[in-house]
């Protein structure tokens, strides 16, 4: 498990207005080339999110804060499913592929991207996670992780919000101590606070 010191938010390119055909896909890449293929997508004018955390590396004779990817060997891109983008992106040096049925990619739903980068923007504590299919799924009320929907889980004593992106099975996890939040219910409105 890696424990960020602080995060390091990517802004994606403004490619103008948004294309209703256009859905977010995950990219995988040659291992410790998620920098670099990030680079040149923007470069190619394509919208690309490479989430980041800042994490302190010990060496024998100083410490140092590195950048380094949330979720090793992905970056997400934005594009139309049959489009000359998808060819620009196939051609980039160290894209391995779509990620998804037979290479053509899945997309990725936005709720799934937009909580990340929510997370990420309030800058709180995360840390990547081995992907979790299990837990009450919950909703933050109130502050700046309102409406933020996750999995409730308990590490190391915490309760924490567990956020997935479910077709890399990849996940983030941030401590809720203190938050509202409520099950995610069709029938139910029943409130909880989490105390620390």
């Amino acid at each position: 498990m890696m424990e960020n010191v602080r995060q390091d938010y990517q802004p994606t390119i403004d490619t103008g207005s948004v294309r209703p055909d256009a859905h977010w896909y995950a990219v995988q890449t040659s291992p410790r080339h998620e920098k670099k293929v990030s680079a040149e997508l923007i470069a190619k004018e394509l919208e690309c999110f490479l989430p980041t955390i800042f994490t302190l590396r010990q060496w024998s004779d100083r410490q140092c804060s590195i950048a380094e990817p949330l979720f090793a060997g992905y970056v997400f891109v934005r594009l139309a499913a049959l489009s000359s983008e998808r060819i620009k992106l196939l051609r980039t040096n160290g894209v391995v592929g779509l990620v998804g049925a037979r290479g053509i990619g899945t997309p990725i739903p936005e709720e799934e991207i937009l909580s990340i980068r929510q997370i990420l923007e309030a800058g709180a504590r995360v840390s990547s996670l081995p992907y979790l299919s299990v837990g009450q799924r919950i909703r933050v009320r109130g502050g700046a992780l309102d409406g933020l929907e996750g999995i409730l889980q308990s590490i190391k004593g915490d309760q924490s919000l567990v956020v997935s992106v479910e077709l890399i099975q990849k996940s983030i996890s941030m401590t809720i101590s203190g938050y509202q939040f409520e099950p995610v219910r069709e029938s139910t409105s029943v409130r909880a606070v989490v105390y620390g």
